[in-house]
C-alpha cells in the first residue's frame, strides 16, 4: 500500500539554507526569487510573483489588470468567497455567472450573459481541482477585450487538452494554504508570461518600491543606503512572501506530482465506492481534462436522501466528517448587507442589489454537494474511507429498495 510523508528532508534542507543566512539583508528574498522562478517554469510561464496568501494574489492580479473603481469583474458564486472579496478590494463589482450542473464550473455561455460595458475582467475558478473549459472562455475574452485570471488555488498539475492548467489565462493565481496540494501553511503566487503585468504584480505587492521588477524582487544595498533614494513610486501593499515559506514550497514543488497522484488515487477509490449509485453523482470531467482533486466533490440527490442524515450515517459508520459546498458568495451576510467596510458609501454599489442575484444551478448544487477529503497520505486510510462511503450508499439504497 502506498504511503507518503507530507513533509520530508527536502523541505528541511531548504529551510536550513535560509536559517544559515541568519536573515541578513543581503540574502533576504533570495529563496523567494528561486522559488518564483522554479514555480513559473514548472507551469510553463516566464514570471512568478509570490505573496502572503491566495487572496492577496487575486487582489494584485486585478490591480495589475487595471481594474478600477466601478468596473465589473465576472466570477462564479460557487467557490470560497475570497474570489469575490478580492474584487471588492479593488473597489470593483463582483458579477456572478452561473455554473454547470454537472461540472460545477463557470462556463463561457453563462459568462457571456453577464458581460456589460463595465466589464473589465473574468476570474475563472478551478473548483475542487477541475478547470473550466478555458479555450472557449479565452475566445470570449478576446472578443470583448477582457483580462482573464485563473484562480487555481485548488488545482495543481491538472491538464486540459494537453496543456497544463494555469497556462491559459493572462495570469494564474495559486494558494499554498494548508489544505492545498503543496503548502507552506499559508502563501500564494501569480504566474504570467507578460513582463508588464509581472512588473506591476511585483511593485504593487512590494509597497510600490521603485527598484523592483519582474526579475528583480528586492532592493540592493547600494540603493537603500543612498540618502537620495526615492523608494515608493506608487501605492503598494506589503504582500511579500518570506524566505521561510518559500523554502518549504521549494521542497514541496519538487514533490508536486507525488501529491497530485495521491489525491487522484484517492478519487479512484471513491469512484469505485459510488459506482452505479442512484443517489450520488461525482463532478463530471469533460473529455480532454484531468482533475487534480483538491477534494472529491459529488452531488447528493436530496429529493431521495437528506444531506444531514447522509452525513450523520457516514460518520456513524466511521467516516471522516465531510464538508458542504461553501455558502454562495452573494448569499453571505457581507454581500446581502453590503457590509464592505464603508466602500458601500462611495456610491459604486448603489445600483447593485446582491439580495436579488440568482444563479439557479449554483443554488441547487450548493444544497447538495458533498466534499470528501483527499488529503490522505496513506492508501490504507483512503481505502477504509472509501469502504465506509460504499456501505453508507448501500444502506440508503438498500433501505429505499
Amino acid at each position: 500500500m502506498k504511503k507518503i510523508d507530507r513533509i520530508t528532508e527536502k523541505e528541511r534542507e531548504y529551510l536550513d539554507e535560509v536559517l544559515k543566512g541568519e536573515f541578513s539583508a543581503s540574502k533576504t528574498y533570495t529563496m523567494v526569487t528561486r522559488m518564483e522562478q522554479a514555480f513559473a517554469s514548472k507551469f510553463g510561464k516566464k514570471y512568478g510573483v509570490a505573496m502572503v496568501n491566495g487572496t492577496a494574489t487575486l487582489h494584485m492580479a486585478l490591480e495589475a489588470a487595471g481594474v478600477e473603481p466601478g468596473d465589473e469583474v465576472i466570477c462564479p458564486p460557487l467557490t470560497m468567497s475570497s474570489t469575490a472579496i478580492s474584487i471588492l478590494m479593488t473597489n470593483a463589482v463582483p458579477v456572478f455567472a452561473d455554473v454547470d450542473l454537472d461540472t460545477f464550473l463557470i462556463t463561457a455561455t453563462e459568462i457571456e450573459k453577464k458581460i456589460s460595458a463595465k466589464t473589465k475582467a473574468i476570474i475563472t475558478v478551478s473548483t475542487y481541482g477541475l478547470s473550466p473549459q478555458m479555450y472557449e472562455i479565452m475566445q470570449l475574452a478576446k472578443k470583448h477585450n477582457l483580462v482573464v485570471i485563473e484562480d487555481n488555488a485548488e488545482c495543481y498539475g491538472a491538464y486540459q487538452d494537453g496543456k497544463i492548467v494555469g497556462s491559459y489565462g493572462d495570469m494564474a493565481s495559486y494558494s499554498f494554504q494548508s489544505s492545498k496540494h503543496i503548502t507552506c501553511g499559508e502563501g500564494g503566487i501569480v504566474i504570467t508570461d507578460d513582463g508588464d503585468l509581472a512588473d506591476k504584480l511585483r511593485r504593487y505587492s512590494g509597497l510600490g518600491y521603485a527598484g523592483v521588477s519582474s526579475r528583480k524582487g528586492r532592493i540592493t544595498k547600494d540603493d537603500i543606503q543612498s540618502p537620495n533614494y526615492e523608494r515608493h513610486v506608487i501605492l503598494g501593499w506589503n504582500y511579500r512572501m518570506s524566505d521561510l515559506c518559500a523554502a518549504v514550497i521549494m521542497g514541496q514543488l519538487e514533490r508536486m506530482e507525488e501529491f497530485v497522484k495521491m489525491r487522484q488515487l484517492c478519487a479512484l477509490y471513491y469512484d469505485d465506492a459510488i459506482k452505479g449509485s442512484e443517489i450520488l453523482k461525482a463532478q463530471q470531467i469533460p473529455t480532454g481534462n484531468t482533475n487534480s482533486y483538491w477534494t472529491y466533490a459529488m452531488k447528493l440527490d436530496t429529493d431521495k436522501v437528506n444531506w444531514y442524515e447522509f452525513r450523520k450515517k457516514y460518520v456513524e459508520m466511521g467516516g471522516d466528517g465531510y464538508y458542504a459546498a461553501w455558502k454562495l458568495a452573494y448569499q453571505e451576510p457581507m454581500f446581502r448587507n453590503k457590509a464592505f467596510l464603508n466602500r458601500e458609501k462611495i456610491g459604486i454599489y448603489d445600483a447593485y442589489d446582491f439580495r436579488s442575484v440568482c444563479c439557479p444551478n449554483a443554488e441547487r448544487l450548493q444544497r447538495s454537494i458533498i466534499q470528501l477529503k483527499t488529503n490522505y497520505y496513506d492508501e490504507a486510510e483512503v481505502e477504509t474511507q472509501a469502504q465506509i462511503l460504499k456501505k453508507t450508499v448501500e444502506y440508503y439504497e438498500g433501505k429505499r429498495g
